[in-house]
């Protein structure tokens, strides 16, 4: 082999490595970066006071998610009217330890009765049954949530 050929080849390995280093680290900044939308929830952003009688609508949502498989089975996190985030970062309402989980992997949200799921730009998805999230879905009572090796349900 000439010698020319032996260092183009390490040029190029040398390249190679390079673009693979740069990939890593941006897409680990990038999960270790809170989304740049999230703002908290205070006093002057939050809807309106709950009332203190529930009305009918109210009394149909679902009031806690259960996880039904994974490291966290049978936890049971109550519902209210606040967004829940879910992720790998001990900042969020549930974390998950668990490799296939993003720091902040995806988040619900009350929308009248319904709960809506969005994925946060998560590395291995959010799923809906056999569904992939890929915009923000509502999610059914009865419907299984996947996140990593993590199911959880919606229930009353």
């Amino acid at each position: 082999m000439s010698e020319l050929l032996l260092s183009i080849f390490r040029i190029g390995f040398l390249l190679a490595l390079w673009w693979f280093v740069f990939t890593v680290v941006s897409v680990l900044r990038r999960d270790l970066q809170a989304p740049r939308d999230a703002k908290p929830l205070t006093p002057a952003r939050s809807s309106k006071a709950p009332s203190p009688r529930p009305s009918l609508r109210s009394r149909k949502t679902s009031t806690k998610l259960v996880i039904t498989e994974g490291t966290l089975q049978g936890t049971v996190i109550p519902l209210g009217t606040s967004t829940i985030v879910i992720g790998r970062a001990p900042d969020v309402a549930v974390v998950l330890e668990d490799d296939f989980v993003s720091t902040h992997h995806a988040q619900l949200t009350p929308r009248g009765t319904h709960w809506i799921v969005e994925d946060l730009g998560s590395t291995n998805g959010t799923w809906i049954d056999r569904t992939r999230v890929t915009s923000p879905t509502v999610l059914q009572s009865g419907q299984t949530l996947r996140i990593g090796r993590t199911s959880m349900e919606l229930g009353s």
